[in-house]
Order: C-alpha cells, then structure tokens, then sequence
C-alpha cells in the first residue's frame, strides 16, 4: 500500500479509502452489514494497509460511527495509525435544526460524531452537501472552531458545483479561517462531468480528491452480470446513470478479460490514474471488495487502455450534489 498527501496538507493517507456506510443496521437499509459481519471486512482492510476511513452520522443513523470507532478502536494500537474522516449536514431526526450546516446543527453534531465514534478528535470533518438555507460564513467559521477545539484536524467538502466551493474557499481566507482541504466527490468511469470544473480547481488550488461510488455503485465491476440487493433497492443509483453507461462497462470488461484481473480493478486503477484523485472511497460488503481495491492500486494501465476505456462515455446531466 502506497500513502500520499492528502492534497497540499501534511496528512498521509492509504491510497484506497474504506468507506463505512456498508456498515451499521439493516433497518436503515437492507444491504448494510451489523457489527460482526463487517468485522472481518475491515479486519482484512487493515491486514493489506488501509489506515483511512471515511463514514457519516446519518450512514444507519449513527449506528454506522458506532460500529467504526469499536472497529478500528480494536483493530489499531493507536489512534495516531489510522485517518478518520466523518460528515455532517443530512437530517438526523425530524428536528428543524437536527439538519443542515448552522453554527447550532455543527456544533451539537460533531460532539455526537465524537461520542459515537468514541474519540476525542476526527482528523476529516466534511461538509456532506450544500446547504442552501444557511449562510456559508455562518458554515465556514462554524468549522473553523471545530477546528480550534481540537475537535477536528482538518475539514473537508463534498459534492457541489465548483463556483461553490470556490466560494466557501474564498469567504474562509478572507476571514482567516480554516479552509477545505479536500473534496468527496461523484467521480468514476460513468460519471466524469466533474472534470469540465472541479477536478480542475482541484488540482490548481492543491485540494485532494476522494471520490465517492468510485465503481459506480458496482455497475462497473458487474459488468452487466446481474444485480445485487443493494442495486435493485438503490433509486438513487437509477438518477446517476443511464442506459448509455453500459458500452462503458463494456469496455471496463474487455480490458479486464485481456488483462486477467476483475472489473473492479481496471475501474479504480483508471481513477488512481488521474492525477487529481488521491484515494477512492471503496465500499465493501464482502471479502473480495476489499482486495480487488488495494490489487488496483498497483495495477498501471497503459495509455491506450485508459483512451480505450475513456472512448465511450457520453455526458450526463450532473447529479448527486443532492
């Protein structure tokens, strides 16, 4: 496992990020897996050299922080070995002001984060979505003392459209506060419309990129041989993609059966390519998930096989910012 910057900060980080949402309780969604099942997934995540973790409070409704902080409370020495990342925004009851980026929603919900997590500090605190009834000062110097308390050691952002981000940027340096030093972004072989802008601002302003449903949600890696629980309950899968995207993993599959390796490998090593990204956000419900991500990591695709791969995308209304 190779370790990199997290964009221009000093953090090092695994090249392949676990994510925690698969983890947590099935009455928030059928697919997720319960504290033993997800035990030996994340077990062996740490045996191959994953130290980052990335969940949210509203992923099982804070089960899946539970799960995470007696996970990786077990399974590391020290909290200083391993990448922390959490999020805040999504609604967490049917509170008025149990949701959303206010100084009161922040402030009330990264002491539940803590809590639940069962440590005193998150080394990401991430932004889930925009929040369009909050003014992004109120947000920006919310984080800030998150910051200040020690309660977080850096803060991050995830998706929006870019004049946003560069906006929440600018109102942060003018004020002296805390900037975002990465973005957890929709970004993968089927949905590249992030690369007319963000990637771009990215790369110019030294942000990391850790793109979420890097597989798009396991369409690549299926390759059309069927579904899967999660993808025949998923409606927001069916807003994402369209029926275009199957030449794409088409070709996914045809480099794949040539190089003799899985779908999901040639799909994350063309995403570790670009030069943006710093490590995929990879869910993983079973044994193999976890594998195929860090196996991809070493894999180097050609030139041509990335162009052949690249070839049969068509644009896409931009979505997940919601």
């Amino acid at each position: 496992m190779d370790y990199v910057r997290l964009g221009s900060t000093g953090l090092k980080v695994s090249r392949i990020c676990l994510g925690m949402m698969s983890y947590g309780s099935t009455q928030w969604r059928e697919w997720v897996l319960d504290h033993d099942g997800a035990e030996p997934i994340v077990r062996r995540a740490v045996e191959l050299g994953v130290t980052f973790f990335d969940t949210a409070d509203v992923y099982s409704l804070g089960a899946s922080e539970e799960i995470t902080g007696k996970l990786l409370g077990t399974l590391f020495d020290r909290r200083e070995d391993y990448v922390l990342a959490t999020k805040v925004y999504n609604p967490m009851s049917d509170g008025p002001n149990d949701r959303g980026l206010s100084r009161k929603h922040i402030m009330a919900s990264i002491d539940s984060s803590l809590r639940r997590l069962g440590t005193d500090h998150v080394d990401l605190y991430q932004i889930h979505r925009w929040d369009h009834d909050t003014p992004i000062e109120e947000t920006m110097e919310a984080l800030h003392d998150v910051v200040r308390a020690g309660k977080a050691r850096y803060i991050g952002a995830s998706s929006m459209w870019a004049w946003q981000f560069a906006k929440a940027q600018h109102v942060a340096t003018v004020n002296g506060w805390t900037r975002f030093v990465s973005m957890q972004n929709h970004y993968n072989l089927m949905y590249r419309e992030e690369e007319r802008e963000m990637l771009p601002l990215c790369l110019d302003q030294g942000v990391g990129v850790i793109p979420w449903s890097p597989l798009a949600r396991g369409l690549l890696a299926r390759a059309g041989q069927g579904g899967t629980t999660r993808a025949e309950s998923d409606d927001f899968m069916k807003r994402l993609y369209q029926d275009s995207d199957v030449s794409v993993a088409t070709a996914v599959a045809a480099v794949a059966e040539r190089r003799g390796v899985p779908a999901a490998q040639v799909a994350l090593a063309w995403l570790l390519r670009q030069p943006a990204v710093t490590a995929p956000i990879v869910g993983a419900t079973k044994l193999p998930h976890i594998e195929d991500a860090v196996a991809a990591a070493s894999l180097e695709l050609s030139d041509e096989e990335a162009a052949e791969l690249e070839a049969p995308y068509a644009p896409h209304a931009v979505a997940g910012h919601s």
